[in-house]
């Protein structure tokens, strides 16, 4: 066995033992309501979004309601969110084109996904794992960061490069957990600035932990 396939195996096995259940942290309650929320949560806490969506969805609760809407209108709800003028705009012509090609349904396929606005690669595989379990793999700055300083990912320039190498090296019944594994330990352990390995399980691993004490030895 290769070290590389044996650092997979150590990493999900901790996950497996530490993580067992590993959700996405925002709130819905159907597709439509998912793919409104992955929308608003770029480059904004799920914690903010589960605050503004309440509201938002009870006014429009479903993609005929939201399509029919202005973005000004949309705006007033999501205003305390970041760059409310963009989503309002994304959030209106995403529900006009669910009702346009796919009769108000979410689509399953990441392909048809990505034809909605705001809809990029990172959200429409969120939705289709989340939602529909299938095995893809989203990459965000947790997940991107995270697997490169384990060393998941090898020199990935880009998220898409990242998602193909996690994709190959995780069984594919575990991809869309292993999302939220990489997640949930970039958002509360292996944070952006100072991670805190102290409180991690995974150094006797980790490539970044393993480079940082080769640096306090030299």
């Amino acid at each position: 066995m290769t070290s590389r396939k044996l650092l997979f195996n150590s990493v999900i096995d901790y996950f497996l033992r530490t993580m067992p259940v590993a959700e996405t942290e925002l709130e819905y309650s159907n597709p439509f309501h998912l793919i409104v929320a992955v929308i608003l949560s770029a480059q904004c806490t799920d914690k903010r979004v589960n605050q503004i969506t309440p509201a938002l969805l009870q006014r429009y609760p479903d993609a005929v309601s939201m399509s029919e809407a202005e973005p000004a209108e949309i705006f007033d709800y999501i205003k305390s969110c970041s760059y409310p003028n963009n989503k309002s705009k994304h959030l209106v012509g995403m529900a006009k084109k669910l009702v346009e090609l796919f009769d108000g349904k979410v689509p399953e396929d990441i392909d048809d996904l990505q034809k909605l606005p705001g809809v990029g690669r990172k959200t429409a595989n969120v939705i289709a794992s989340v939602v529909f379990n299938k095995p893809a793999m989203a990459v965000d700055t947790h997940v991107f960061r995270v697997a490169a300083r384990i060393g998941l990912t090898i020199n990935a320039k880009n998220p898409l490069e990242a998602e193909k190498q996690l994709v190959k090296n995780i069984p594919e019944d575990l991809v869309a957990t292993a999302h939220h594994w990489l997640i949930l330990h970039g958002r509360y352990v292996c944070i952006a600035r100072k991670p805190l390995c102290a409180k991690c399980g995974l150094t006797d691993v980790c490539k970044y932990y393993r480079n940082l004490n080769k640096e306090k030895q030299a």
